[in-house]
């Protein structure tokens, strides 16, 4: 199992995933990255866990646009067999996202 650091509104986290990948964890990460910095400049530091949240829920939005799952409506176009699997990899993503929160919010 591979170990990959990620930066997110600078603070690193280390995350591990199968080997191989690497490149595509830190892709998820700098589009986390992102969202977050995004945050940070339109509502400020309002704390780790509450930009995590709304980056979260960015995400989730921006999934539900392109498929529907999340709250049942019809899709602007008819989910292929990518977008399923761009779903399967959210959801990891988000387990994941829970996980290292949960390690966060324990200490």
């Amino acid at each position: 199992m591979a170990q990959v650091a990620l930066d997110i509104n600078g603070r690193r986290f280390e995350v591990a995933c199968d080997d191989g990948q690497e490149p595509h964890l830190r892709a998820l990460g700098a589009e986390i990255d992102q969202r977050v910095r995004r945050l940070v400049d339109s509502v400020g530091q309002v704390g780790e866990m509450r930009l995590l949240v709304m980056a979260g829920l960015l995400l989730a939005d921006d999934l539900d646009e392109q498929t529907g799952q999340v709250t049942g409506r019809t899709p602007a176009r008819q989910p292929s067999a990518e977008d399923a699997e761009t779903v399967e990899r959210l959801h990891a993503v988000a387990e994941r996202v829970e996980r290292v929160a949960a390690r966060f919010e324990g200490t």
